[in-house]
């Protein structure tokens, strides 16, 4: 024989076949008489040798089983694997879309109190094709009441438009955190699927849900294909036990262990598996020490199944395999006993055939290594594979974070544009305020040299005095436009809303002739958690807006009411203008403006400014008759005003 083989098991099976011929010398020590009385016996070896054959064959068959299922366990972990990953990229493919949708500001305008109907109709359109190209199987959106009002499927038999989902936990867990997730079956379609929610906020505080419902049924049957072909059953269970999706499709709302009565009646309530009866599923376990289960019903269980399963990472969910050992095991068991009776038998009748038989199993062996081989290096090429593809993804975070940077860069630098630019619309007014006190400074410094030229001292000190408020008057103009010209700080301070408002009417003094102004402003005023000129910025923009409103009105009137209400500082401003185009819902959109030589930023920086402040910016219509915009703006804790 040549050196090739697998050593590790040549030895073992020579201590094995000599076993047998090594037993009798303890008789013949024993009783030397009887020995030789069994010896001259034609039986004795025949019963020898079946007894070394039998023997052999048992304790070979126990280390082939043992051995074919620690191979079975490794190949099902692999597959394992390569199951969990595809399924969770599966889910990854569709996570992302909620959240995109989330921020449309059509789909955000379809869940207010009363949308248009024409862009209901184009937000169909736009889920529909948006269905089509992700694959998911329907998308809607629904509104604060738990109603649908859009949905790619909208036309169509079984639309969801007019369903009411009030009561699913997806709904209610993205109206509360943002987002939700629930598997469950349709109460409309009838199919099951993930339903993967978020949260949609929408015109004048009020929110609705947007859903993505995904269906597994290609995957599915991509499980029961692979059954087929590799008598493996594939199943995805949640935290309960309940079997959500499986190739065996008699197996899908099943369960691992029974399910609690309470826990059957939430089920029930929810609607999430319609009338499943949510029977455990026909597996018990198997007493053979290698965690075996039967899997079948009746009194004899039909056949043997490896179990295994993994957490499905994002989810509460875990994948499990069962894989069919019968055959199997079954095979290198009676190929392991045949070896086995064969190498012992075959040794009584000599050590060629014993050489012979050791050379086959070598062979065997090397076939099997092989085999093991080519199915790690699979394995390896496809974890080589998920990790390419893990730093593509980590390569796409990085950049998409690099591009969120650049955005909010951007937006501080518009932000600061349109400060720049609205200097333009005041400065006529700035200059009107700066001119009136310039013109008195010098009727002040004429008077005052010809009072010193007459010796009236106190007169000619009474005017300079009167030049030096002037002076600093003018000084404070000039503050005022240089902090809302500079960028912002990013800072919050506390601040007294009633200085921010004098101030800011300050800055459109000049533009307030011949307006009816209300002012309402509290004692003590309010601080807030903001910049000083910042907070000016807005308030100047909303008060420009209302003198332009109010510019063709024949009894002008603006009311600038300020106000505390629970743990929050309300700031409002209102006018008897025109009022706000189709219900005021696009006026915070960047670049839509309704005046010939306006930009369109003021309302959205302003709104921007005052969300960067924690608060918020609202418009509606005003008890005057025109547009009422409400600023709400946290208050600062009590010893921070106090100090500030």
């Amino acid at each position: 024989m040549g050196p090739s083989g697998a050593p590790q098991s040549g030895p073992g099976n020579r201590a094995e076949i000599r076993k047998a011929p090594d037993a009798p010398p303890p008789p013949r020590r024993a009783a030397g008489g009887l020995w030789r009385a069994w010896a001259g016996s034609p039986a004795l070896p025949w019963l020898l040798s079946l007894a070394a054959v039998l023997a052999a064959a048992l304790i070979a068959g126990r280390i082939a089983e043992r051995a074919a299922i620690g191979d079975l366990r490794r190949s099902a972990a692999a597959t394992l694997a390569l199951q969990v990953a595809a399924f969770r990229t599966e889910i990854q493919k569709q996570g992302s879309l909620p959240l995109a949708l989330a921020s449309d500001p059509e789909i955000a305008a379809s869940v207010g109190p009363s949308p248009d109907p024409a862009l209901i109709g184009r937000v169909d359109e736009r889920l529909a094709e948006i269905a089509r190209a992700s694959g998911a199987a329907v998308i809607y959106v629904i509104r604060q009441d738990g109603k649908a009002v859009a949905a790619s499927n909208a036309g169509e038999p079984g639309s969801f438009v007019g369903a009411v989902y009030a009561f699913r936990p997806y709904f209610q867990q993205a109206l509360a955190e943002g987002a939700g997730r629930q598997f469950a079956l349709g109460t409309v379609s009838g199919r099951a699927g993930l339903y993967l929610s978020r949260r949609v906020a929408g015109p004048g505080g009020r929110a609705g849900v947007v859903v993505v419902k995904v269906e597994f049924d290609a995957i599915e049957e991509a499980w029961r294909k692979a059954g087929r072909e590799g008598a493996e059953t594939v199943m995805v269970t949640d935290p309960r036990g309940i079997v959500l999706m499986a190739s065996e499709p008699a197996w899908r709302f099943g369960t691992l262990q029974p399910v609690p009565d309470e826990e059957r009646r939430l089920v029930r309530e929810r609607l999430e598996f319609g009338a499943a009866p949510l029977a455990p599923l026909p597996l018990h376990p198997a007493a053979d020490g290698y965690g075996l289960v039967r899997v079948g019903s009746g009194a004899l269980p039909a056949r043997l199944a490896l179990p295994l399963d993994a957490a499905i990472p994002g989810t509460t969910w875990r994948l499990h395999t069962l894989t069919r050992i019968g055959v199997a095991v079954a095979r290198e068991r009676v190929q392991a006993q045949v070896i086995a009776g064969l190498a012992v038998g075959l040794a009584c009748l000599g050590l060629a055939e014993i050489v012979g038989r050791r050379r086959r199993l070598r062979a065997s062996l090397a076939e099997a290594a092989a085999r093991r081989s080519e199915l790690e290096e699979r394995v390896r090429a496809r974890t080589q594979a998920l990790t390419e593809a893990n730093r593509q993804l980590k390569a796409e975070i990085a950049e998409r974070q690099r591009t969120e940077a650049e955005r909010q860069r951007l937006g501080r630098e518009l932000a600061h544009a349109g400060r720049l630019a609205a200097l333009g619309q005041f400065a006529a007014s700035m200059a009107h305020e700066i001119n009136q006190p310039l013109a008195a400074i010098r009727s002040y410094a004429d008077n005052a040299g010809i009072l010193i030229q007459r010796e009236r001292f106190p007169e000619a000190t009474e005017n300079l005095a009167a030049v030096g408020r002037l002076t600093e008057r003018i000084a404070g103009l000039t503050r005022q436009l240089k902090g809302f010209a500079r960028k912002a700080s990013g800072r919050r301070d506390p601040v007294a809303l009633d200085q921010v408002v004098r101030a800011s009417l300050e800055v459109v003094e000049g533009r307030l002739s011949g307006i009816d102004l209300a002012l309402a402003l509290p004692e003590p005023s309010p601080y807030v958690l903001g910049e000083g000129p910042r907070l000016e910025q807005v308030v100047v923009n909303l008060v420009q807006n209302a003198l332009d409103a109010v510019g063709s009105v024949k009894n002008p009137r603006i009311a600038v009411t300020v106000r505390v209400t629970g743990e929050r500082a309300v700031l409002e401003v209102g006018d008897n203008g025109g009022g706000l185009p189709d219900g005021g819902g696009q006026v915070f959109d960047a670049f839509f403006t309704t005046k010939a030589n306006g930009l369109g930023l003021g309302l959205a920086i302003s709104r921007g400014i005052v969300e960067e402040c924690g608060g918020t910016l609202s418009a509606g219509a005003s008890p005057e008759g025109g547009a009422l915009f409400r600023v709400e703006l946290p208050l600062a804790p009590a010893g921070q005003g106090a100090a500030a």
